[in-house]
C-alpha cells in the first residue's frame, strides 16, 4: 500500500488544510453535515460511499477537529456527528467551492442545485477576495510572503 504524503508540518496554510481535510470524500461529508446529515447512515445514503471508506474519514474528521460526536437526540444509542467552530469555519470554502462549479462546469441553463439565503430564498452574492482597504483583488494582485523561521 502506498504511504500518504503528510502535509501538517508544512509552512503552506493550503498544504496544512489539504492535509486536514484529506480527500474528496472528507469535503463531501463536511458538505453534507452543513446541509443537515449528523447519522452515519445519512451520510452513506448521500453519498453512496462504501462503509468502511465512510467510517475511515468520519474518523478523521472527528481526531482533526472538524467534527465531533455527540449522543443522538432523542437519546438513542447511536452517536451523531456535528460540526465543530473548526468544521463550521470550512462554510466559505465550501460556498466558494460550489461556486467555482456552478461556473465552470455546468453548460447556461443545466439544472443544479442551489444555495439561497434561508431568510429570502434568494442565491447567494459571489464570494470575493477583498484588500484590507475593501478593493475586490485578483490572483495578479496578490503575492505569498514567507515567514523567517524565529
Amino acid at each position: 500500500m502506498v504511504k500518504r504524503t503528510r502535509f501538517d508540518d508544512s509552512d503552506c496554510p493550503v498544504a496544512r488544510s489539504v492535509d486536514a481535510i484529506g480527500d474528496w470524500w472528507s469535503l463531501l461529508i463536511v458538505r453534507d453535515a452543513f446541509d443537515g446529515s449528523r447519522r452515519f447512515g445519512e451520510f452513506q445514503r448521500s453519498l453512496g460511499v462504501a462503509k468502511n471508506i465512510l467510517s475511515a474519514r468520519l474518523r478523521a474528521l472527528v481526531a482533526g477537529g472538524i467534527l465531533e460526536t455527540v449522543p443522538a437526540a432523542g437519546g438513542g444509542a447511536h452517536n451523531e456527528y456535528v460540526l465543530t467552530d473548526k468544521g463550521r469555519d470550512l462554510f466559505p470554502v465550501i460556498v466558494a467551492l460550489r461556486q467555482w462549479g456552478e461556473a465552470r462546469f455546468f453548460a447556461p441553463g443545466e439544472p443544479h442545485s442551489e444555495l439561497t439565503d434561508r431568510r429570502d430564498g434568494r442565491p447567494l452574492r459571489p464570494l470575493r477576495v477583498y484588500a484590507q482597504d475593501g478593493r475586490p483583488l485578483t490572483p495578479d494582485e496578490t503575492v505569498v510572503s514567507k515567514v523567517a523561521e524565529v
